[in-house]
C-alpha cells in the first residue's frame, strides 16, 4: 500500500559560484554500470530544534558542495563516437521538499519495500539521456517530526564510495563543521584507461554469461523439483546479524583462515543455494562488486572520482558447495573458501587486464547488468559494511538507519554496518518469495 507524499517545493539546486564547463571522459567501468539512479534513504529521528532539516538551509549548503563537486551538477551526453560522457554544464540537481501522514515506523525494520521508493524523486528514462539531473534529492517531512534524505545518484557520475564523499561534504557544509583544508576531486578518469595495446591475460567470467537455471532435476538437500517457466513474487527483507551471531561463525571456520567477509558471504550463498533448491549439477555464480582503489599500482588519488567498482566472481555447483553437508559431515565452508580465493586473485594485473578486455569489447551495452545476471540461480552480494554510510550529519545528529531505498533484481543483495557501530550487520536482500521463506529459517541456522 502506497503512503501519500505531498510535494511542497521542487528546486534545481546549482552551485553557488561558477565552476569549470568541461567534458570528462568515462572509463569503461563507468559504462558498464545500470543506467539508472542508485537508490539508497537515509533516515533521522525527530527533534526539538525549530530549524531542524530547514529545506532552505540545506539548499544553500547544497550549493556550496556542488562547487567542488561540480561534475554532479552536470548532464550525461555522448562525444562525438557516441560514447557516453559527463557535461560539466552546471544545470544543476534535483531537490524536493516533501511531507507524508506516514511515521518513521511505517518502514518498521526499513526493508526496501516499494513504498520506498517514494522518497526519492522519480525519473523518466524514456527522455533523452541529457534531460535528467545526475543527483536527485528529497527531503521528506513525517507525522512523527523524523525525516528522511532519499538519494538517487545516476551510476555513470559515481560508485557509493564517490557518491558517499559528496553527501557527507554536504552534510559538514550544512553542519558548519571546520575544514583544515580545501576539499578538492581527482577527476580524470584516463587513468583507468585500457593499455596500448589492451592485454588482457584472463578469460574474465565476470563480463560472461550468468548460468541458466537448470529445469526438471532433483535436488542435493530437498526431493522437490525446481521448474523455470512459473511466474514468481519477488519479497524483500532486511535480517540483521549480531556480532555474537559472527562469531559463532569464525568459531565454527577456524581452522580455514577465512575472512569476516568471505565468511558472512559465503554464508549467505549457501543459505540462498538451499533456499533455492538447487539441483546437484546446477552451476550458480556469485557477483561481488571489489574496490579497486587498494588493489591497482599504482594507486589512485585518494580523492579520486568516478567507478572503480571491479568484479569477483566464483562460480561453482551447487553440489561442490554443499556436498559435505549433504553427506552429513561437518559444514567445509566451501562457498566461504571459493569466495576467499577468488577475492584474493583480483589484484593489479587482473584489474588491468580487466580493462583491456572491456576496451576489445565491440559493445559495452551488451555487459550492463540486470536482471538476467543476479537472478536465479546466481547472487550478487554488495558490501557498504566499510563505507562511511552513517557519517552524513547535517547538524542534527547521525542518521538512525542508510541502506537501499529499493532492490531492483531478484538475487541482489546488500551487506550493511549497524548503526550503532557495535559490529552486527545487515543483509538486505531480493529473492522469490517462496525462496525467501526458506532463506530466513536458514540464514539464522548458525
Amino acid at each position: 500500500m502506497a503512503i501519500s507524499i505531498h510535494v511542497k517545493e521542487t528546486t534545481m539546486v546549482q552551485p553557488i559560484e561558477p565552476t569549470p564547463k568541461i567534458h570528462i571522459w568515462n572509463s569503461n567501468l563507468d559504462l558498464i554500470v545500470p543506467k539508472f539512479h542508485t537508490p539508497s534513504v537515509y533516515f533521522f529521528n525527530p527533534n526539538t530544534d525549530p530549524n531542524f532539516f530547514d529545506y532552505n538551509l540545506l539548499k544553500i549548503a547544497l550549493a556550496k558542495a556542488l562547487v567542488p563537486f561540480y561534475p554532479m551538477a552536470g548532464r550525461l551526453a555522448r562525444d562525438e563516437d557516441g560514447r557516453i560522457q559527463i557535461d560539466c554544464s552546471g544545470q544543476g540537481v534535483l531537490f524536493v521538499h516533501a511531507q507524508t501522514d506516514a511515521r518513521l515506523d511505517y518502514f518498521g525494520d526499513f526493508a526496501p519495500v516499494v513504498e520506498m521508493r517514494q522518497l526519492i524523486p522519480p525519473v523518466d528514462y524514456t527522455a533523452h539521456i541529457s534531460t535528467y539531473a545526475l543527483l536527485l534529492l528529497q527531503i521528506t517531512r513525517f507525522k512523527c517530526g523524523g525525516v528522511s534524505i532519499g538519494v538517487g545518484m545516476q551510476h555513470h557520475i559515481a560508485d557509493g564510495a564517490s557518491g558517499l564523499q559528496f553527501i557527507n561534504h554536504w552534510s559538514d557544509v550544512a553542519r558548519g563543521a571546520p575544514r583544515e583544508e580545501m576539499i578538492s576531486i581527482y577527476i580524470d578518469r584516463t587513468l583507468l584507461a585500457a593499455r596500448d595495446p589492451p592485454t588482457s591475460h584472463f578469460s574474465h567470467i565476470e563480463y560472461q554469461q550468468s548460468p541458466s537455471l537448470q529445469n526438471r532435476h532433483s535436488s542435493p538437500t530437498s526431493t522437490v523439483t525446481t521448474t523455470v517457466d512459473k511466474i514468481t513474487k519477488i519479497a524483500v527483507a532486511m535480517l540483521k546479524i549480531t556480532k555474537a551471531q559472527l562469531d559463532t561463525l569464525k568459531a565454527n571456520s577456524k581452522g580455514y583462515k577465512l575472512s569476516s567477509f568471505a565468511l558472512f558471504s559465503g554464508h549467505i550463498w549457501q543459505c540462498v543455494i538451499k533456499a533455492r533448491e538447487l539441483c546437484f549439477e546446477q552451476l550458480t555464480k556469485v557477483y561481488i562488486p571489489t574496490d579497486g582503489r587498494t588493489r591497482l599500482t599504482p594507486r589512485l588519488p585518494k580523492d579520486y572520482f568516478g567507478n572503480v567498482i571491479f568484479t569477483t566472481t566464483p562460480m561453482a555447483t551447487a553440489g561442490e558447495l554443499l556436498k559435505d553437508e549433504n553427506e552429513g559431515n561437518m559444514p567445509s565452508f566451501a562457498a566461504a573458501r571459493k569466495i576467499q580465493d577468488a577475492l584474493a586473485s583480483s589484484g593489479n594485473e587482473y584489474m588491468r587486464s580487466a580493462l583491456d578486455y572491456l576496451e576489445l569489447q565491440p559493445d559495452l551495452s551488451k555487459l550492463v547488468r540486470g536482471a538476467h545476471t543476479f537472478q536465479c540461480p546466481n547472487l550478487g552480494i554488495t558490501s557498504w559494511a566499510r563505507l562511511p554510510v552513517y557519517d552524513a550529519d547535517f547538524g542534527w545528529g547521525r542518521p538512525i538507519f542508510m541502506g537501499p531505498g529499493g532492490i531492483a533484481y531478484e538475487g541482489l543483495s546488500f551487506i550493511l554496518p549497524s548503526p550503532s557501530d557495535n559490529g552486527d550487520l545487515y543483509l538486505s536482500i531480493a529473492l522469490q518469495a517462496e525462496h525467501m521463506i526458506k532463506f530466513r529459517k536458514l540464514f539464522y541456522d548458525i
